[in-house]
């Protein structure tokens, strides 16, 4: 049995057909009245708000037991006796097929053997520290070693909030360590040409003070990061937020999800027994690389580390990847913004459907776009934005969605009130859905291009206006680039964060009312956002723009795009007429942004001060040069 469960892989050791029934869902069993630490009822209270989480064991792919198996050192306080017996009475236990156990402290003094004291039979081990030798390939998963201080959600992100050029910091290495009461530091500075040993000053401060300990990492280019009690140490992840690129020194670790993650592009694995060597090695490595390292580090923490919650999120799309390889994610989605969890990998939608990763994998932009307008009134400005659409360069389709109280006006008709002279003729859909609800218009539909112009009725926009939004959305198609746009700021007074619509020289948000988004975000919207958020938007017929800026900003941590428009100097906001002036128009949106920044966790908006203007824009030049003149 031993050498069989050493041997267990996917397909020898869990039920995948079970999966391919089921779905991927996961059950965790009921409390089981033992302790447990914070960090496991962390865990366990990421499951169970985990879309993948089913409460019907007959229905579940993955089980998990709710015994704390953390702490496996028996001279720990959270050691819990006798587990073995316990876990193999659990009822869907089966040997422990399709279950999966998590541990942070294996073994115990003086060896720390990779030993958790019961038999798991056929269980997947997600454990830290774990080494070459016990890693089941395809099988285990390497797990991060975290303190019982880590944030359980919303974490605090990387430390590196600037790129400063060059990179280098005042301390070349540096190593924060214990001994008795106090912590250790040793460091060498980048300006001592010197080799070591013997002719650097090695400085050793011992004290207590974790300002301090913080202080150097944040002040060191490489921190060593060598083995401690076991091959993990917590100094990986410390180092790691710090962006102080971590030299790893522990033969045989298996790094944190180091089945999906490219460690080289963001620490350094050095071989123990050449300690002497790292500080000259570390010396000739260009400014370049250096940059690169820190920027994947912050990736890195901010996407898969920043908390357990991330960390457990990270644990099930592994897994999920293994179960249904063919909706597996390519490498370069785990190493490249926004990383996997935002990745609905589905069959209709292969990786070119997605707006990240165009240059990743050498395609082109896409040069055309669909059209979306929800209709609320039959008035007559549908009908005149209908016809500029249809003369712009890149309108594939224009999708019309029927709002309105009245009988929805025929295709037929649409296409007698547009007459399209000569060219293609681009097809007028007309969608009378029910029920009639805000959430409708980004409801992922059948379009013809992956890119959607998203429009209210009421917009007036010019042909040219169009076409140069579409041209600056070409550069930048993870963003909503669009016309109209609103900011926030923070209210030192109440401590809020308040929207506002008053004109200034930055902005956060940019109405849909006139914008362009990718498909993918209309999938994100409808398919990953919680329903509550979704049913707040319905409830009130508002703030769908609010969370869609939020929503997007969340993935890319970048602002949205504003272009300039020839409407934006006469009109209000690019011609979209609003309620702005009913204050309870305005109190719901107020509403739907602390509600919205409670359930993100923090608010996601980023502000920018930069707006898109054509080549020669307004410049004293024959209008003959300009490529759209009919902006200004």
């Amino acid at each position: 049995r031993i050498y069989k469960n050493r041997k267990c892989r996917m397909e020898t050791c869990f039920d995948l057909e079970r999966c391919r029934r089921t779905g991927f869902k996961v059950y965790v069993y009921p409390d089981s009245g033992e302790k447990s630490s914070e960090n496991f009822r962390s865990i366990l209270a990421s499951l169970r708000s985990s879309n993948y989480y089913t409460s019907d064991p007959e229905n579940a792919c993955l089980f998990v037991p709710s015994y704390d198996t953390l702490d496996r050192d028996h001279l720990s306080s959270d050691y819990i006796h006798n587990l073995g017996a316990k876990i193999s009475r659990l009822k869907y236990w089966n040997n422990g097929r399709n279950h999966i156990i998590f541990n942070l402290y294996s073994g115990t003094w003086p060896d720390y053997l990779e030993d958790l004291g019961f038999n798991l039979d056929e269980a997947i081990l997600a454990k830290a520290s774990f080494s070459d030798n016990y890693y089941r390939h395809g099988f285990d998963i390497s797990f991060p070693l975290f303190g019982k201080t880590h944030p359980s959600t919303h974490g605090s992100g990387g430390f590196l909030k600037a790129n400063y050029y060059p990179p280098r910091r005042k301390y070349l290495l540096s190593f924060k360590g214990k001994r008795h009461n106090g912590l250790i530091y040793c460091y060498t500075t980048h300006y001592q040409s010197c080799t070591w040993p013997g002719h650097c000053t090695i400085v050793v401060d011992v004290s207590p003070n974790d300002a301090h300990a913080t202080s150097l990492l944040h002040n060191s280019t490489y921190c060593m990061v060598p083995r401690g009690r076991r091959l993990g140490s917590f100094r990986f992840l410390e180092s790691l937020q710090a962006a102080c690129v971590p030299v790893v020194l522990a033969n045989g670790w298996k790094l944190p999800f180091a089945e999906v993650i490219d460690w080289s592009k963001a620490s350094l694995a050095w071989e123990e027994r050449l300690l002497l060597q790292v500080p000259g090695i570390l010396r000739d490595i260009g400014d370049d690389q250096i940059m690169f390292y820190r920027q994947q580090s912050q990736f890195l923490w901010d996407k898969y580390f920043s908390s357990v919650d991330l960390i457990i999120r990270t644990t099930l799309e592994i897994l999920r990847d293994r179960i249904y390889p063919e909706l597996a994610r390519p490498t370069y989605v785990w190493n490249t913004e926004p990383g996997p969890l935002f990745f609905q990998s589905t069959p209709g939608n292969p990786p070119a459907t997605y707006p990240f990763y165009y240059d990743v994998q050498g395609n082109g932009v896409v040069d055309n776009a669909h059209v979306t307008t929800p209709v609320t009134s039959s008035s007559a400005p549908i009908v005149r934005l209908v016809k500029n659409l249809v003369q712009t360069s890149a309108c594939v389709e224009v999708v019309i969605l029927w709002h309105c109280g009245k009988t929805p006006v025929p295709e037929a008709r649409w296409r007698l009130l547009v007459p399209q002279d000569g060219g293609k003729e681009i097809p007028i859909r007309v969608v009378d859905d029910h029920p009639k609800v805000m959430s409708r218009r980004f409801e992922p539909r059948s379009f013809l291009a992956p890119v959607v112009l998203s429009l209210d009725d009421d917009v007036t926009l010019n042909v040219q206006e169009i076409d140069f939004a579409f041209d600056v959305w070409r550069s930048f198609p993870d963003r909503i680039v669009g016309f109209p746009a609103r900011s926030h700021y923070w209210n030192s007074s109440k401590s809020k964060w308040v929207y506002t619509s008053k004109w200034s020289n930055s902005y956060s948000l940019v109405l849909t009312g006139a914008a362009f988004i990718h498909s993918y975000y209309l999938r994100l919207y409808s398919e990953w956002l919680p329903d509550k958020l979704r049913h707040q938007v319905d409830e009130t017929s508002n703030c769908e723009d609010i969370l869609m800026n939020m929503l997007v900003s969340h993935v890319t941590r970048l602002p949205p795009i504003k272009d300039t428009s020839a409407a934006t100097e006469q009109t209000n906001h690019g011609g979209v007429l609003s309620r702005w002036s009913d204050p309870r128009h305005f109190a719901e949106r107020q509403t739907c942004m602390w509600n919205f920044e409670e359930w993100f966790g923090y608010m996601p908006l980023v502000s920018s001060a930069t707006r898109f203007d054509p080549a020669l824009y307004k410049d004293n030049v024959a209008i003959t040069r300009k490529r759209f003149p009919k902006i200004e």
